[in-house]
């Protein structure tokens, strides 16, 4: 991994810098020396949250404004050229930053990063999440950036996605299959259909359609869908793990046996939990986009900001946008929609 310097929103998200601040701190071991955090924000709280005499390699920027996470997105980004985002958005774009992380409000920082970076080429930029797997994970593509959309957007989704499962995931040449309701070429609505032929014609290893039940069993190592069933997808699956979580401990205090079998079975738990709780992944990152921009949730605590810092400064190590547009390239010009970069 090349040096990098990761711009943290330190306003960003629920808890603010006395979160982000010492979650980010945590991932500088995990970096290669040399790795430089800049934080933005309120000057004061953020040096507070630093504590004094602090050696790691860290610069603070003051940004005396913040975008708060009910305040509308396009508007919140262009009224407020002096937040913490806007800033932080504006070191990369200057190339004082190679990376971006926020656990701020997401439309804010999809609309921030498309007004200040642009895309790739005429790509619909997309969020991609990771999703545990019976064989260990797979990219989930789009989760909330497009509500709607086009055939030909659901296979610049296949790209992306397939570009981050080759970097996080150590995959050369990954699987990627459309969410579907049914295996079938002609299961699914119109949208799904066209998409399917497209992505059978793009020359990425597409495995076809893949139904819900097939995303855990791992049949496919991106699946592609729009970012309304993508984010429906996504907060169901985090929702299951505090519903699991609560049935087991309930199960657990019913008798003495079941306590003395959870206590055998704490560590199995523990690992389980590491593998589908969202604060292992960190971040996800919003693809198409000409930088490395990655979205926390806004109620991470540190660890998960900690990996979120982690996962951006190893995608603008492998330079996440340089690698997207050589694959497109590569897939076919059939990818580019005359007229398609204006509409967001």
């Amino acid at each position: 991994m090349t040096r990098v310097r990761v711009a943290v929103d330190a306003m960003g998200g629920d808890h603010g810098p006395r979160v982000v601040v010492p979650g980010a701190l945590r991932a500088l071991p995990r970096l290669p020396a040399g790795t430089e955090l800049v934080f933005l924000g309120d000057e004061a709280r953020i040096r507070s949250a630093l504590g004094a005499g602090t050696t790691a390699p860290v610069r603070v920027v003051h940004a005396p404004d913040a975008v708060s996470m009910d305040e509308s997105p396009a508007t919140a980004v262009r009224r407020k050229p002096d937040s913490s985002l806007a800033r932080a958005l504006d070191l990369v774009t200057r190339g004082e930053a190679e990376a971006l992380l926020s656990a701020g409000s997401t439309g804010a920082v999809v609309a921030g990063a498309l007004l200040a970076l642009g895309r790739i080429g005429k790509l619909r930029p997309a969020i991609a999440t990771l999703f545990p797997t019976d064989r260990s994970s797979c990219v989930l593509v789009d989760v909330g950036a497009n509500a709607d959309c086009k055939p030909l957007h659901l296979v610049q989704f296949a790209v992306m996605g397939a570009v981050y499962a080759r970097i996080h995931l150590g995959l050369e040449r990954p699987r990627v299959g459309l969410l579907n309701i049914g295996e079938e070429e002609s299961k699914g609505n119109e949208l799904a259909v066209a998409a399917h032929g497209m992505l059978r014609e793009s020359g990425l290893h597409f495995v076809g359609n893949v139904e819900g039940r097939d995303v855990l069993a791992g049949r496919a190592d991106v699946v592609v869908c729009d970012g309304f069933v993508g984010n429906v997808l996504l907060k169901f699956g985090e929702s299951m793990l505090r519903f699991l979580t609560r049935q087991m401990r309930e199960e657990v205090h019913r008798s003495f046996r079941a306590k003395m079998g959870a206590m055998l079975l704490r560590p199995a738990f523990r690992s389980l939990r590491s593998r589908i709780d969202y604060t292992e992944a960190g971040g996800a990152p919003l693809l198409g986009v000409q930088g490395t921009v990655v979205i926390a949730h806004g109620k991470s605590p540190e660890r998960a900001i900690e990996n979120a810092v982690v996962l951006a400064a190893t995608l603008a190590a492998n330079d996440l946008p340089g690698q997207i547009a050589s694959l497109l390239q590569e897939v076919g010009a059939h990818l580019v929609q005359p007229g398609d970069a204006g509409r967001g």
